[in-house]
């Protein structure tokens, strides 16, 4: 997760840059060999020099890169030196390997330097009892933030909100305002905005630094406010909050609990960081294996695709059913067993293709009831022509390749048939899914298959038995 912290490394972190990547964007081998060396010699000072300098993406990387065992021993070795943040960098199975081997003690150190959507990015992962201890170590002001932001909902915006912001009275004036942003300690790193509340911590509306900065210091901040657009619930969806991100060009935003008061700012790096998580997550549920990622052990990698294999097995036998009921048909020409795979391949890529536009439409919220009859239309008619264009080919070839025009001909008709039934299948499946309120990124791809895997067999059989009893 990308944060607001300032680039303290200054033009180091660039020349870092440009010396740990290869022209691929790959850690070059020979500075991971230089680190791991380093680490084997226990070289303190080299380490420092050539690490704790490293913006956090690229610690991350190298953490990444490094064997667990190297891994432990430089944040061992890096102590105080290890920059924390580079954890929210990394896989969820590397930073829970790596936090697991920490003191709690180190930890809730640490946690105190970070900022707080960051502490409770690594705070959230860890076992209950874990996570109360690392917090009873910590200042009561931040340990309220932190349980706080830690009882919200996972995936939620309360999760991934920043407790440090700025907020004033209205009655204090621009003068004054400036004053205290000069003098208090506490403020954040980075922002943009000076939220307005009422003595409760309600939420009146918000002033941006701009604005500041171009009016008189007499004038009163309840003068110069406008009222806070877009403002988001702690529990709202953080995939729904960073679509308001989208949809209204926000670079940061306020969010307020259920009683309107002022908790926490959502900001715009977050949200980046979120929406690039929530396509990854889609990409793998669309290919059934769940939250895998590469730093997974075997066996959870093993359970995590386990499941929905078994159920393409149990898809996979109802296509088997249908083919077993044309025993005597392809008994009587072998051509059609060898034809068979290719309707069902070419119907399965064609209903995968209309399933993927079609979960990404309902996941960015540009398909809903008002034009999905629209958009079912243009995908039959595209079904039907790449049906033809299709058809065309496989028919001539197949009347080539067997000799038998006739062959050809069913194997045509049975191509546009299951094309427009992959059509259909690929948009029709995901939108009933979510009707129902499940996640069409996990299960539409095992059902789409399936049906087009059982129209394209029943038509190129049903055709061809039929041709058979005529002939």
């Amino acid at each position: 997760m990308e944060n607001q912290h300032e680039t303290t490394q200054g033009a180091g972190s660039a020349d870092a840059k440009a010396d740990i990547y290869d022209d691929d964007g790959v850690i070059r081998a020979s500075f991971l060999a230089h680190i791991g060396a380093a680490i084997a010699d226990r070289d303190t000072i080299t380490l420092k020099r050539e690490v704790g300098g490293l913006h956090q993406s690229e610690l991350g990387d190298l953490l990444e890169a490094l064997m667990p065992e190297q891994r432990h021993a430089l944040v061992g070795l890096l102590g105080k030196d290890f920059d924390f943040s580079a954890l929210t960098e990394v896989d969820e199975a590397i930073r829970l390997d790596i936090v697991d081997n920490l003191p709690n003690d180190q930890i809730a150190e640490a946690v105190q330097e970070l900022d707080s959507d960051d502490a409770v990015y690594i705070l959230e992962d860890l076992d209950q009892e874990d996570q109360d201890e690392i917090l009873a170590k910590l200042p009561f002001t931040e340990r309220v933030r932190l349980r706080r932001s830690l009882d919200y909902p996972e995936e939620s915006a309360g999760r991934r909100m920043q407790t440090e912001f700025v907020a004033v009275p209205p009655f204090w004036t621009v003068g004054q305002t400036i004053d205290y942003m000069r003098e208090d300690q506490d403020l954040p790193d980075s922002f943009t905005q000076i939220f307005v509340i009422d003595p409760t911590f309600k939420l009146l509306g918000a002033v941006d630094l701009d604005q500041i900065l171009r009016t008189k210091r007499a004038v009163k901040i309840g003068d110069i406010m406008h009222e806070t657009r877009h403002a988001i619930p702690a529990t709202m969806d953080q995939e729904e909050a960073a679509r308001e991100f989208e949809q209204y060009d926000l670079l940061s935003a306020a969010v307020v609990d259920e009683n309107e008061r002022l908790v926490g700012v959502l900001t715009i790096d977050d949200v980046v960081d979120v929406i690039q998580q929530e396509a990854e997550e889609d990409l793998l549920r669309m290919g059934g294996v769940g939250d895998e990622e590469l730093s997974d052990t075997v066996f959870a990698t093993s359970r995590s695709r386990a499941p929905w294999l078994l159920v393409n097995l149990a898809t996979a036998f109802v296509s088997a059913t249908v083919i077993s009921q044309f025993g005597a048909t392809i008994e009587q020409m072998v051509a059609l067993a060898a034809l068979m795979p290719i309707v069902a391949s070419l119907g399965g890529n064609a209903g995968t293709q209309t399933m993927t536009v079609t979960v990404r439409a309902l996941a960015t919220k540009d398909l809903d009831i008002y034009n999905a009859g629209r958009v079912i239309r243009r995908e039959v008619m595209v079904g039907f022509l790449n049906g033809i264009l299709i058809a065309a080919v496989i028919g001539a070839i197949a009347a080539a390749w067997f000799q038998n025009v006739d062959l050809g001909y069913v194997i045509a008709a049975a191509m546009v048939v299951n094309m427009l039934a992959a059509a259909l299948a690929g948009i029709l499946i995901p939108l009933l899914l979510d009707r129902a309120g499940a996640d069409p990124a996990i299960a539409s791809s095992v059902f789409t298959t399936m049906i087009t895997d059982v129209i394209g067999f029943l038509a190129f059989l049903s055709l061809a038995s039929w041709w058979l009893h005529l002939g």
